[in-house]
């Protein structure tokens, strides 16, 4: 079955840090773009980071660079999130995306189910 499965999400306080975990099942994600998107309640969807996999080339919101990194290990994208705060708090999901642009990439159909990430004292 084809499908991307994240998690790694958590209760945090601010200074913390998560790893966010992207398994893709049934497909190798060798010429794939997947991008980390998040949404809190109210809130639009906001992209947060990309890798393609077959270069490694990666692209992050403005709003979290110095923070998060994006890796890929064989079918698992990674997302490293140090020195969280209140406003990272969100539901986290990966998507295989269009592009590594990562305020305009869209999702292409693949998401995971999404893992929750609270930055709270």
């Amino acid at each position: 079955q084809v499908q991307l499965v994240d998690s790694g999400g958590g209760l945090v306080q601010p200074g913390g840090s998560l790893r966010l975990s992207c398994v893709a099942f049934g497909f190798p994600l060798d010429y794939y773009r997947i991008g980390w998107f998040r949404q809190a309640p109210g809130a639009e969807r906001e992209g947060v980071s990309c890798i393609y996999a077959h270069t490694g080339s990666t692209s992050y919101a403005d709003s979290v660079k110095g923070r998060f990194t994006i890796s890929r290990d064989e079918n698992v994208v990674y997302l490293q999130m140090n020195s969280l705060k209140p406003e990272d708090t969100a539901r986290y999901f990966c998507a295989t995306v269009d592009s590594l642009e990562v305020v305009s990439m869209r999702p292409l159909g693949l998401w995971g189910q999404g893992t929750q990430v609270t930055v709270v004292f």
